[in-house]
């Protein structure tokens, strides 16, 4: 059996798993008042939550439980939009930076990103 030489294109998960190997899957910088918001949003999302819970429980009206479906989802965006600027002033930044191949899987990272949350 013999295998193939020839190099494989890197992925934006072959760049997950050497970021895994080379820092533990952990952000490059994080802004210590992006990690202060987020963590403040998150809280206040746990508590949404658990309100949707008694709702359903309570058998409150559909409607007024989908506004605040809708609400939940709204702030779950707000994190995002904050956890991916910092994505892309940190990480994104400095893979590019570095050139190919960091650069290409960091593109195709972004890209599976921006898709996965224009849904």
């Amino acid at each position: 059996m013999t295998t193939s030489k020839t190099p494989r294109k890197q992925t934006a998960s072959d760049h997950g798993k050497a970021c895994a190997r080379a820092s533990g899957r952990k952000a490059i910088a994080v802004d210590p008042a992006i990690k202060a918001a987020s963590l403040r949003r998150l809280a206040r999302i746990e508590g949404q939550i658990r309100g949707l819970g008694k709702m359903v429980e309570s058998e409150r009206y559909c409607a007024d439980i989908l506004v605040q479906i809708s609400s939940v989802q709204q702030a779950l965006r707000g994190v995002s939009r904050q956890l991916m600027r910092n994505h892309l002033e940190n990480c994104a930044a400095d893979a590019i930076g570095k050139g190919s191949p960091s650069a290409e899987a960091m593109y195709d990272e972004l890209l599976d990103l921006v898709y996965m949350h224009a849904r």
